[in-house]
């Protein structure tokens, strides 16, 4: 406040004469010894800063002066007072819940908290309230009532915890100036009676002609398809190409009836046990994707065209509810990247639209919440804002909310991350339109997530042969009496004359009507259906798809020379700088590391046009520095990433370090992974171990979605995994859990020894996106190897090679008489083996094979080396894992039809309760203990 002057509308206007005196003088007071002054002026100055108005002076102040401003002041910083719990705590006073069954708060905002009467409101001009002071409002007590007529209504607002202050003020300005108080037009009313008529006419339809099948209910919540229609139409209008929305069972089915237009007579198909496709529409809009073992119809997804051009998709998820929300931020931060140019990823927030679901008992209970609020605005992860919607029912299962969470409302975790938050009672559905309009404006313009606390009920137990009464007695008999929201406002709108009573009647039952003569037909076509199941495409019955992976020998030179070149003036770290230029003499040395290869790949796959994007917690540097996909300038810190200057690149490169988080990451790039055929999506754990924590995610998406959804994803899992006497968490990727979900060609799982089939491995991957034989990949990456000389690739092998399933052990099995004993492994473990026979010289009874794709399982490749050689009398699987641990039950079953009678036997650690030893005296003498009996004769 610059020039002694106050702007309109600021609190210190209201103040003049001894008033004004006062408050200078407390304010000087305040400046010098703050703990002099009463608290609460404290709070005003902090908040408002000087009270400095143009042409007062504080000599006028006689100390009588002072008492009386005193006396007055109290009044004015009351009203001040007032005004400010109303819009922080009106919400706790609102009328919210539609049972009525919470005790409403209103002490916060009653005038007598403050000292003040009406006439002492009515005798405060209104500017004290307002910056701009809304028409009709003309003195303090019709700014109190203006108040909290915004505040104290069917719409509750916390937006105290966004601290950016042009945000702020645009909330503000937004609530205050009626935005979300704006009236619908009779049409509208009349479609939305319409709408609310079709929701609450299906639930009822599929519950009296499908007796005691399970739908998980919407009714109690049955404007939430109000609020997505509004949601899609601001979209639209916003220009959002797509949307893509994820959200729990609950209400389900109604949102895929309603919101993505799956014809009444499929929905009515899958519960009448007839194959849905007879009913597909022939438009082209709608589309939805099989699996050969499926899923629950509530777990299922879709995709439409609207008239608008808009693509809306609601995501496949499974019944870990939470954990979809991730996925469907990744699969729109896709649908907003641009990545057919080399260089940088171009990403335009606005093209696309997250829209997530969560139910009130999981939004506080799931970590995972918690996980995606964090990284939303990062650079790699965020998508410009989630519009987030709690279907709140009050319960969860049959836990009552003092059960479920520590706060007041489930969606309290949102303000730790400044989410504004918006309660709307459910049964208001003018109310709900207006929320879900506010809803886009906020997030277009911000760029940020938005949380709608949708209050309703549970009109149901928790599926429909669930008894609430059992539990949960005193809310059922206040749901038994409580009228449908569709009698509600159809009453509302026939009082209000824009219906008649007549009018309402016949549209139930006109809509019913609709219903039924879509089971009708439904009911015939079954008569002659012949339950075609859903068969596994054949290119994923197919073990190892034949890729060729070879590039030319100089263009291979030519991008080594290219990453090779930094940007005029730059100046990587010494240390680094020496590191990155010996990769020039190790390429024509036959020297070729983990992480250059691993580069030359991504080089080469740019060249081809498959994008990269690639995320984990210390993914630029890699966890072992063995990568440095991004360089550091010594001097100031500016970044430079050779891939972006790769001559003849087609597509974008993008990797970026991700928070430390994992199971929201890895479900975000499974995401990703959905939404593009152009782009190879890795993820690299700092660990392997660290997979653990997003175990979630192998078991519901990345292992079986292809199967019971349809889904396709070529995501590349990188799990650091070898014993180096590091302890238990730093030794084992549990593969074994991997290899546990192996089926059905599900996914690829490997474990390379050398950094040039690691090289044709990636180059494979990137050749089967968008192939109906893509498959995600799990690797078992090194870290003891990654610059081990005996996994060092070379020029040739790069450019001429190809991903081998198994690679037999040069120098030994060189006379295949003597041949008596073959040992199998897989990863740093036959490096180990490869060091202790050298040159092959003095274990001439001796072949070692390396698994490097563990699956599918080589068996066939196997069984050929083996047949070579004709006096084996054993076959050895090697692991440094323990028994119960690794590999060795997963390949026991492959390998007895290897050994055809032949001694099948096992060499590594015993079983054990833990992954490994805790220290590195103890691992090396059980490793080389190991080593030695498996080399024996």
């Amino acid at each position: 406040m610059s020039n002694n002057v106050t702007p309109a509308g600021s609190v210190w206007s209201a103040f003049s004469g001894p008033n004004l005196g006062y408050v200078l003088e407390q304010y000087e007071l305040f400046v010098q010894t703050p703990e002099e002054v009463d608290p609460d002026l404290v709070a005003l100055f902090e908040q408002f800063g000087a009270p400095i108005v143009d042409g007062v002076a504080t000599a006028e102040i006689t100390s009588a002066g002072t008492a009386v401003a005193q006396a007055d002041f109290k009044k004015i910083l009351g009203a001040v007072q007032l005004a400010q719990a109303i819009r922080q705590h009106g919400h706790l006073a609102a009328d919210l819940y539609p049972l009525k069954d919470r005790k409403l708060d209103t002490s916060r905002i009653e005038e007598s908290a403050y000292g003040l009467s009406a006439a002492d409101l009515a005798a405060l001009p209104a500017t004290i309230f307002f910056e701009q002071v809304p028409a009709g409002v003309t003195n303090g007590k019709e700014a109190v009532d203006y108040l909290k007529s915004v505040y104290v209504g069917k719409i509750g607002f916390e937006y105290g915890q966004v601290s950016n202050k042009e945000e702020f003020a645009w909330i503000q300005a937004q609530v205050e100036g009626g935005a979300l108080q704006s009236t619908l037009s009779n049409d509208e009313k009349k479609a939305v009676l319409e709408r609310l008529t079709r929701i609450e006419g299906f639930e009822k339809f599929i519950h009296k002609t499908f007796v005691g099948q399970k739908r998980f209910s919407g009714e109690g919540l049955d404007t939430q398809v109000i609020l997505f229609d509004e949601i899609l139409k601001a979209a639209e209008t916003a220009k959002v190409e797509n949307v893509r929305i994820g959200m729990a069972h609950r209400g389900r089915l109604n949102v895929l009836t309603h919101v993505l237009n799956k014809p009444y007579a499929m929905m009515f198909a899958d519960f009448a046990h007839v194959t849905n496709d007879y009913f597909l529409p022939e438009d082209g809009r709608l589309s939805i994707t099989k699996g050969w073992t499926g899923d629950v119809k509530y777990h299922m997804g879709a995709s439409y065209n609207r008239e608008s051009g808009m693509n809306v998709a609601l995501a496949y998820n499974p019944s870990h509810l939470e954990v979809g929300a991730p996925v469907v931020m990744g699969q729109t931060r896709a649908a907003q990247d641009k990545r057919q140019q080399a260089g940088a990823v171009d990403f335009d927030a606005l093209k696309a639209l997250g829209i997530i679901v969560h139910g009130d008992a999981a939004f506080p209970g799931q970590g995972i919440v918690t996980e995606t609020l964090n990284f939303a605005q990062t650079e790699g992860f965020t998508n410009g804002g989630t519009i987030h919607i709690i279907a709140n029912n009050m319960i969860g299962f049959t836990t009552e909310h003092y059960d479920s969470r520590s706060s007041v409302y489930s969606s309290d975790p949102a303000k730790g991350y400044e989410v504004p938050v918006i309660h709307v009672n459910a049964d208001s559905p003018e109310d709900v339109v207006n929320v879900g309009r506010f809803a886009v404006a906020y997030r277009q313009k911000f760029q940020k997530d938005i949380l709608i606390d949708l209050i309703g009920y549970r009109r149901y137990g928790h599926n429909e042969t669930d008894d609430p009464t059992v539990t949960n007695p005193d809310t059922y008999k206040l749901v038994a009496k409580h009228d449908t929201i569709r009698k509600m406002y159809g009453a509302e709108l026939a009082a209000a004359g824009i219906v008649t009573a007549e009018q309402v009647d016949v549209l139930d039952k006109d809509i019913y009507a609709e219903m039924q003569a879509a089971y009708d037909h439904v009911k015939e076509v079954g008569k002659t259906d012949e339950h075609k199941h859903v068969e596994m495409p054949e290119e994923l019955k197919v073990n190892f798809p034949e890729v060729d992976t070879t590039v030319d020998a100089e263009r291979l030179v030519a991008i080594n020379e290219q990453l090779l070149k930094f940007q005029e003036g730059f100046e990587p770290q010494n240390k680094l700088g020496k590191i990155l230029a010996k990769r020039s003499e190790a390429y024509t040395s036959a020297k070729i590391d983990w992480g250059h290869a691993e580069t030359l790949a991504y080089a080469t796959i740019l060249q081809d046009g498959t994008a990269v994007r690639f995320t984990g917690q210390d993914a630029q540097r890699g966890t072992f520095s063995q990568r440095h996909l991004v360089l550091h300038d010594k001097n100031n810190g500016s970044v430079f990433t050779p891939l972006h200057h790769i001559d003849g690149a087609k597509a974008s490169f993008t990797v970026h370090n991700s928070p430390l988080t994992e199971a929201g990451v890895v479900g975000y790039e499974y995401g990703y992974s959905l939404e593009t055929k152009d782009t190879l999506n890795v993820w690299e754990a700092q660990f392997g171990d660290f997979a653990n924590m997003a175990q979630v995610m192998f078991d519901n998406f990345i292992s079986s979605a292809r199967s019971k959804w349809g889904q396709k994803s070529g995501l590349v899992i990188l799990l650091p995994h070898g014993y180096e006497g590091q302890g238990p968490e730093h030794s084992s990727s549990r593969i074994e859990r991997f290899l546990q979900m192996s089926a059905e060609n599900n996914w690829f799982v490997a474990n390379c020894s050398n950094a040039g089939n690691y090289y044709h491995l990636l180059r494979r991957q990137a050749a089967l996106l968008n192939t109906e034989g893509v498959r995600p990949l799990i690797v078992a990456s090194p870290k003891y190897l990654l610059r081990h000389p005996l996994a060092a690739a070379s020029a040739e092998q790069l450019a001429t090679g190809k991903f081998e399933e198994v690679i037999e052990q040069p120098g030994l099995g060189q006379n295949a008489e003597a041949v008596e004993k073959v040992l199998l492994g897989t990863g740093k473990v036959t490096i180990d083996l490869a060091d202790r026979v050298k040159d092959g010289e003095g274990f001439d009874h001796l072949h070692i094979v390396r698994v490097e794709q563990l699956y599918p399982f080589p068996t066939a490749q196997i069984q050929e080396i083996v047949a070579r050689f004709p006096n084996v009398k054993e076959i050895a699987w090697v692991q440094e894992e323990p028994k119960n641990q690794g590999v060795w039950n997963y390949a026991l079953e492959q390998l007895l039809e290897v050994s055809a009678g032949k001694k099948l036997s096992y060499v590594g650690r015993p079983a054990m309760s833990s992954t490994s030893e805790g220290d590195a005296d103890s691992h090396k003498e059980n490793q080389a203990k190991l080593i030695a009996e498996a080399v024996a004769k």
